[in-house]
């Protein structure tokens, strides 16, 4: 990945995607570009100067000229955020869509991923990590459901909370209590996930009428989840209505509110029975101690799952930790 000269004249930089060059190789007549994307990623508007001693010409002139990436094809490196448009100009505030944390509690280990989940793969680590809870956060134990907050139960997805991502006006000068615009109402969400290391299932984990085919697997292996409210309302659920002079304490959208997309993961057979690809991509995480690992080794991979609003382009990037002991 590299940057253009933008000082100058203006750039159209174009490349067709892995998909796209593998549907051109077909030599058949059928590849057509039928859609494309715009992305502003690297753009700091914080550089518009509306002070600028030299004149109106000058406010945006150093973000006019800022370099610009160079066009490439890996899906998982481009475009984190995709330019939208609405076709109204009375809009103060866009939505936005953020992971709810207050459901559960961070680690406080440093062993494990900050601001993000870990994901037991197979019950034998599910066993260890319960037994082994205390140390892995002070002040988090296990429940009356032997759960840890945070962590979630790759082989037996029935078990413990879902990801949780809320969408709305994260403003308090867009009231919860009022209804969110539909244009700003996001009802598809697109997840990706590593398809070696893990597929999605519904918030209650079930692995029969919960579970979802990928819509497109790349050739990363990176698998396209797309979920609706119509057609999939055991992920996305509109929130529930605010009631006023209430107090809310588990509530990550201070405005208007949207929908809500839940889900969890099932650990895949390459990883739950075999520890391959955590020798392949993931590392021996040292500093175990206690009951339930001592004398074992434990691997882990750090990756990540993305989930993109289909309406308004907004983007999350959740870490996300796999742990196996063995």
């Amino acid at each position: 990945m590299g940057f253009l000269d933008n000082s100058g004249d203006i750039i159209l930089d174009a490349v067709l995607t892995d998909t796209g060059r593998m549907r051109l190789a077909k030599g058949d007549g059928s590849f057509r570009i039928t859609k494309f994307a715009l992305g502003d990623d690297e753009i700091d508007y914080s550089l518009y100067d509306g002070n600028n001693a030299s004149g109106s010409a000058y406010y945006d002139l150093e973000i006019l000229q800022t370099p610009v990436f160079e066009a490439f094809t890996n899906n998982m490196s481009n475009l984190k955020s995709k330019l939208v448009s609405f076709n109204r100009n009375n809009l103060l505030y866009l939505p936005v869509i953020k992971v709810n944390n207050l459901k559960r509690l961070s680690f406080a280990n440093s062993l494990l991923v900050d601001n993000g989940f870990m994901i037991a793969v197979d019950n034998a680590t599910e066993v260890a990590l319960l037994n082994n809870a205390a140390y892995l956060s002070s002040g988090v134990l296990k429940d009356a459901n032997s759960k840890i907050n945070g962590l979630l139960y790759g082989s037996e997805p029935t078990k413990g909370d879902p990801i949780r991502l809320d969408q709305g006006l994260d403003n308090p000068a867009m009231p919860a209590s009022i209804e969110i615009d539909s244009d700003l109402l996001e009802t598809q969400y697109i997840i990706e996930i590593d398809n070696r290391f893990a597929s999605i299932v519904n918030g209650d984990g079930v692995t029969g009428q919960g579970t979802i085919a990928p819509s497109y697997i790349d050739d990363d292996n990176i698998a396209s989840y797309y979920v609706s409210q119509g057609s999939n309302r055991d992920f996305v659920t509109l929130h529930e209505a605010f009631v006023p002079n209430t107090v809310e304490t588990q509530e990550v959208i201070v405005g208007t509110r949207g929908t809500i997309l839940e889900f969890k993961l099932k650990s895949s057979n390459e990883v739950s029975t075999s520890d391959y690809l955590f020798k392949q991509f993931g590392e021996v995480m040292t500093g175990w101690t206690g009951a339930g690992v001592s004398g074992k080794t434990v691997y882990s991979i750090l990756t990540s799952i993305t989930v993109s609003g289909a309406t308004t382009g907004y983007s999350v990037e959740i870490p996300l930790r796999l742990i196996k002991v063995v």
